[in-house]
């Protein structure tokens, strides 16, 4: 059966609970924080058409959302989840370009940032434009940093004053990106963000 990777709506609200348990499983096999968010607040997400969900018929093979913060002036494209028997299937991939999309329709004055320890989603946000930035580029708002406190690695962030962690941070400036940046290879993309990281440790020390 195809997988639909579509916008969510109302008719998908009955999928929350889910949604949320697949998130935080999926923190606890990371070992890294994705916001603990609850059913209300994926729903509401579901509500406004801020999500993107992926179907296979009545089942959830993936999910992510959006998120705004600074009063608009950054979003971010939140919580992406690819249930496991649909993983190495490229979905990841699909879901991140059609919350990319949406979130430039619905936000096209604002900043796309997103923090991840994933090479695969460095390798698709660095495809669709965004670029490795250190912290302080990223949003002040500290409703979103406070959602790294369900994090494992929360105590780096704070011991780094909130300018550094495990994650990279990525982002997409429209203003300044017009058209989509790239690194080149596969290859080449995951050195070159290896090495950015590894720099950054080295700089703090």
């Amino acid at each position: 059966m195809k997988i639909k990777v579509i916008v969510a709506g109302h008719e998908h609200v009955h999928f929350a609970s889910e949604i949320c348990d697949l998130l935080a499983k999926s923190a606890q096999e990371r070992k890294t924080g994705i916001a603990r968010r609850s059913i209300d607040y994926i729903s509401k997400k579901i509500e406004d058409n801020n999500a993107i969900i992926a179907l296979e018929g009545n089942q959830v093979a993936g999910f992510c959302y959006i998120e705004s913060w600074g009063h608009g002036k950054f979003v971010a494209n939140s919580g992406l989840i690819v249930k496991d028997q649909y993983r190495g299937k490229g979905l990841g991939k699909k879901i991140k370009s059609k919350i990319f999309q949406l979130s430039r329709k619905k936000y096209p004055e604002s900043k796309i940032f997103g923090i991840t320890t994933s090479m695969a989603v460095m390798k698709i946000n660095s495809e669709l434009g965004y670029k490795p930035v250190t912290f302080s580029a990223l949003t002040d708002d500290q409703s979103f940093w406070k959602g790294c406190q369900s994090c494992q690695n929360y105590d780096i962030l704070q011991r780094n004053q909130q300018k550094m962690c495990l994650c990279t941070g990525m982002l997409y400036d429209s203003k300044k990106n017009g058209q989509k940046f790239n690194f080149g290879s596969k290859d080449k993309i995951l050195k070159r963000l290896k090495n950015i990281k590894e720099n950054m440790f080295l700089k703090k020390k």
